[in-house]
């Protein structure tokens, strides 16, 4: 096996810069001798003698104070400001022993003090000269070797930025070079931070991305509010740069957080374009001690329910769902993590089936019960508007009016920004649904029934975000309906906290509402994904327009005209006025309803929907 000089120059290390160590030591010194000795003294004998007896003792001492003071043993491409403290104290001490030594070696012809004086300044200054050398060489050489390096520039001038820095100097993988930064500061404009010019502000960047081909945009503030980041982001979305963000490093420290994955992608949270709403902590008081039912369980936003319900001791929590492969995946989730401190039931059941539902709340009579159960998805209940109101409408029906029966406290429909002024079959069968709890609670003394209205949930079952993330997996292209169609977006913790909240405030009747901020506009949501993905839009992964697709409106509205909203205690939740109801000529609608539903005629059964949801225009369509 062959043996390289850099193997070789690696195992005697220490061998090595020792001996490098002694040849720059005496060359100092004997350099101090020479400009001493060139002045044009008459006694240069006398200070060669005195040169030849003392340089063993000026090399001697610095090695030996060198070696016990660790100078041998730093990582010196590594060294911070504790290793050069260190040099300082090593080479103070180093001069102060060769002094004392000389003092009482040699006491017929003493040493110059001009010798110790530029002999010490000479040998501290290549010593550390070679070190710094070594310490750039191996910087550049791993930067240099790097060709697929991407050039980024950095947003944010502050603490985040420096460490990320000098992280990246001394370390052994680069596959980022750090070109330019920027800085809201105009104070940091103009000056530099660990070698890198802050060039401008965040309304510079275009620019500077064009002029310094840049590739990659880090943004280095972890404790930018979401307003901010919001708006940094649009700018550097206007850009072909991929995208990504450095949190808080020292949070996830404290968090026992793994630190390889420091930098991360922008999240499509990242573009909501407001702070992530946080809600009371009510979830003990409304579900501790309390049998809590969670029907579509195994859903995006029940399944989180369940989660959020399991971490706050209920006495028992039922899953009910009809989809068993979610509903196991659930069930499995918390009994790995609760084991036996959970008293857990599923229950594979249709919320259609009345008697079934009957059985069930006579069997673990529910004090709270949450209504997640329903099919959701806009275009396929265009395509069977008849399951939709069977599952939708009849469901709910069944479940509120078995709560009502068995004495549940509680009951919460989650309901859908699409029920208001609904275009679609799916949201004129909410509206029925709120509807329909809404009439129960005018009559009910033992419940509360409450309805909780929001937007789109981000990462839900059928929502645009898996979609356009498995798009851009094949390669696109994206689909997009129109290009001005624009949604609400909320995270489901987001969601469910709003439900939670609301199932513990407010009045029978009531249907709140959540404060989503600004809406978000598809086509940049798109356009935003793809970069996010290091690919360029419409020229690595096209975007098609593929027209509104049935029921489907431009914007959604949260609250219709005549309901009215009041604030409540949290800032963020708004509720809305109760309708009268005239219950009998309602439920004798509702019948009928049910009727035409089950005999299966779409056309009819879209006429009675709009009969009984004034609000609702809908476009016949054909398939």
């Amino acid at each position: 096996m062959k043996i390289s000089f850099a193997d070789i120059l690696q195992r005697y290390r220490k061998q090595v810069l020792i001996g490098f160590d002694m040849v720059m030591l005496l060359a100092s010194y004997v350099l101090t001798w020479v400009l001493l000795m060139g002045i044009g003294r008459a006694d240069v004998d006398r200070y060669f003698s005195l040169l030849v007896a003392s340089c063993f003792f000026f090399v001697a001492c610095y090695i030996i104070v060198y070696y016990f003071m660790g100078m041998y043993d730093s990582l010196w491409r590594y060294a911070e400001i504790v290793e050069f403290f260190r040099f300082v104290v090593a080479a103070i001490l180093a001069v102060t022993s060769f002094i004392a030594i000389t003092f009482f070696l040699f006491t017929e012809t003493r040493i110059p003090t001009s010798v110790y004086f530029m002999s010490s300044m000479f040998a501290s200054a290549v010593t550390l000269l070679s070190r710094l050398t070594y310490r750039m060489y191996r910087n550049t050489k791993i930067k240099s070797g790097n060709k697929k390096s991407r050039r980024v520039l950095i947003i944010g001038a502050g603490d985040a930025a420096s460490t990320l820095l000098h992280e990246s100097y001394r370390s052994q993988t680069k596959d980022m070079t750090f070109i330019c930064a920027v800085d809201d500061d105009p104070n940091k404009v103009g000056r530099y931070i660990m070698g890198i010019e802050i060039m401008g502000t965040t309304n510079d960047i275009p620019e500077l991305v064009e002029r310094c081909e840049i590739e990659t945009i880090l943004l280095a503030i972890p404790t930018l509010d979401e307003e901010n980041k919001c708006r940094i982001l649009n700018i550097c979305s206007k850009t072909k740069c991929n995208m990504r963000i450095l949190p808080d490093i020292v949070k996830m420290i404290s968090d026992g957080k793994d630190l390889s994955s420091r930098i991360r992608d922008v999240n499509v949270e990242d573009l909501l374009g407001r702070d992530t709403v946080m809600l009371a902590n009510v979830t003990n008081k409304l579900v501790q001690g309390k049998v809590v039912m969670v029907t579509g369980g195994g859903g995006s936003i029940g399944s989180e329910l369940c989660r959020q319900i399991a971490a706050s001791s209920p006495k028992r929590l039922v899953i009910v769902d009809i989809y068993e492969n979610n509903a196991y995946a659930i069930q499995q989730e918390l009994l790995r993590k609760y084991g036996e401190h959970l008293n857990l039931e599923v229950r594979i059941a249709s919320v259609r089936d009345s008697k079934k539902m009957d059985l069930l709340f006579d069997e673990m009579r529910p004090n709270v019960v949450f209504h997640a159960a329903a099919h959701k998805h806009v275009p396929l209940m265009e395509d069977a508007p008849e399951e939709a109101v069977k599952n939708n409408v009849f469901g709910t029906f069944n479940v509120a009016m078995s709560a009502e029966k068995y004495g549940t406290e509680r009951f919460v429909l989650i309901s859908t920004d699409k029920a208001v002024n609904p275009t679609n079959v799916m949201g004129a069968t909410k509206r029925l649904c709120e509807m329909i709890v809404q009439s129960i609670a005018q009559d009910s003394h033992n419940t509360i029934f409450v309805a909780v209205r929001f937007g789109n949930v981000l990462g839900s079952n059928g929502s645009v975000l898996p979609l356009f993330k498995d798009q851009i997996q094949n390669g696109g292209p994206l689909t997009v309906t129109h290009p001005d169609i624009v949604r609400y977006f909320m995270t489901i913790p987001e969601a469910v906290s709003l439900v939670l909240e609301a199932g513990s405030m407010g009045k029978s009747g009531n249907i709140f509402v959540l404060d989503m901020g600004k809406p978000v506009r598809i086509l940049d949501l798109a356009e935003n994904l793809i970069k996010l993905a290091g690919f360029i839009p419409y020229e690595d992964i096209d975007i098609i327009f593929t027209g509104l697709r049935p029921g489907e409106k431009l914007y959604e509205e949260l609250l219709q005209d005549e309901e009215g909203v009041h604030k409540t205690d949290n800032r963020k939740i708004f509720v809305g006025t109760p309708l009268k109801m005239a219950d009998g000529q309602f439920f004798e609608h509702l019948a009928n309803l049910k009727k035409v539903a089950y005999s299966n005629d779409s056309e009819l059964l879209v006429e009675t929907l709009k009969k009984m949801v004034p609000t609702f225009s809908h476009q016949p369509h054909t398939i």
